[in-house]
């Protein structure tokens, strides 16, 4: 039997202790990561709203600021007025987005059979030359079976619920999450200023200088983020309306809006801007070679967006390398999907605030110097 020393049992609990002692913040760090990573699926709500309440919280302390006459607008209020500005401002984009899409059906229900006859007049010559294969499609039929399948499209309702109501717990999770969102974000708006403070006492005393640094730095960074991706949608906007009007577009204020104020969205603004623009275009154009020009601007866009807009408006702002953009979004998108692509870049700034101050306590520590 081997003998153990009696004093390597405390010795290695000493060691432990001793080790715990010195990365506890570096533990803590790696445990809350870890958990945010388990209950993504549970936090998205929560995520959405806090980003929102820290995008809308300085708005919501200038109209605390407002007064009329001798009443003067409290907190609860002024979070109303921003909450219902947000609903505005979605309200808008459907209200653009919903006559878009009835027009475009409402012409394709009409011009479907010219669609058709065209494709057929251009694609069979081809086909019976190489292959030879005969489009036997009668437009009129066609027609015939849209107008009639048009007229009961309400029943598609009906069997979209139907099928709802066979993955109820889905559905009610998603509505969950839907009603959740607003309340969420009422009570972080409101009590904003409270949690901030009720961390901030958290924070070990010898500590709080440092970190209200940091933060104060990341917190510019993020504003700056900010400004810059607002004037990423903005010149896109005008981008995409003025390309799609100068190829000749039928509704291409309401389309270039679209696709550019949702670019805030990875890959949202663009597929949609090129899935209206190119039935519009389908619905509008007799030849496949007047719809190709509707395809360059989006590309275009993309090639303008991605290596120019982003990197010079985003990037910069926020102190990161154009090749760290681009890596910051693809390493988001792989590790946490949707979620990671859209806070690629704000996590990415605020981490390299971080690895700022640990270069500069690196440059002036005994282990650099001497």
């Amino acid at each position: 039997m081997t003998n153990i020393p009696k004093n390597s049992i405390p010795q290695n609990s000493a060691q432990a202790t001793h080790f715990l002692a010195n990365n506890r913040w570096l533990i803590l760090t790696a445990a809350f990561l870890a958990l945010l990573y388990l209950l993504l699926p549970v936090l998205t709500p929560f995520l959405i709203a806090a980003i929102l309440a820290y995008i809308c919280d300085p708005l919501v302390d200038k109209i605390c600021l407002w007064s009329v006459g001798k009443f003067k607008l409290g907190r609860t209020l002024a979070t109303v007025l921003v909450m219902l500005a947000i609903v505005g401002i979605l309200a808008l984009l459907i209200l653009i987005l919903i006559p878009l899409l009835q027009k475009e059906s409402q012409l394709l229900a009409q011009r479907l059979p010219d669609v058709i006859t065209n494709i057929r007049a251009t694609l069979e010559p081809f086909l019976q030359k190489r292959f030879g294969i005969s489009l036997n499609i009668d437009p009129a039929q066609i027609q015939e079976v849209v107008t009639k399948n048009w007229k009961t499209a309400g029943g598609l309702f009906g069997d979209v619920l139907i099928s709802a109501g066979s993955h109820g717990m889905a559905l009610i999770g998603l509505l969950a999450n839907i009603l959740l969102l607003p309340v969420v974000l009422f009570y972080l708006l409101r009590d904003w200023d409270i949690f901030m403070q009720k961390i901030g006492n958290l924070i070990p005393r010898d500590l709080i200088g440092k970190t209200t640094q940091i933060v104060q730095e990341i917190d510019q960074v993020l504003a700056e983020f900010l400004r810059g991706q607002l004037a990423v949608m903005l010149v896109m906007s005008a981008f995409y309306v003025i390309g799609l009007w100068l190829v000749g577009l039928n509704m291409a204020l309401p389309i270039g809006l679209v696709a550019g104020l949702l670019g805030f969205v990875p890959y949202l603004g663009i597929t949609t801007g090129i899935l209206l623009a190119l039935l519009m275009a389908a619905l509008q154009f007799t030849s496949l070679a007047q719809i190709v020009p509707v395809l360059l601007v989006f590309g275009v866009g993309q090639v303008v967006e991605s290596a120019l807009l982003t990197p010079k408006l985003v990037g910069e702002r926020i102190g990161l390398h154009p090749v760290v953009v681009i890596f910051a979004l693809l390493a988001g998108g792989q590790l946490f999907g949707f979620a990671g692509v859209l806070l690629a870049l704000p996590v990415s700034a605020a981490i390299a605030v971080g690895l700022r101050h640990i270069k500069s306590s690196y440059l002036h520590s005994d282990t650099y110097l001497k």
